[in-house]
């Protein structure tokens, strides 16, 4: 069986300081984990990423594999990289 872990109730969400109309991701930092969820449902589901997998993910970020038509792509990667 494969362990899933959870977020700690102590972690520490962040919303990036260019969130616009409260329309964000929260992410916390652990140890070995960083942990996603959407600041408007804070008690919904959470993304959890080792911190290996969030090094790659913020990688594809800068290369714009997740840009979208109606985002402005240097508020999309200061979002997430200044985190």
């Amino acid at each position: 069986m494969v362990e899933v872990p959870t977020p700690p109730t102590t972690a520490s969400w962040q919303k990036s300081s260019a969130t616009r109309d409260g329309e964000c991701v929260e992410v916390a930092r652990t140890l070995k984990h960083v942990w996603v969820r959407d600041s408007k449902n804070p008690l919904g589901p959470v993304l959890g990423l080792t911190r290996e997998e969030w090094a790659v993910f913020l990688v594809e970020v800068q290369r714009g594999e997740f840009d979208h038509p109606g985002c402005r792509r240097d508020d999309s990667i200061r979002l997430i990289v200044s985190y």
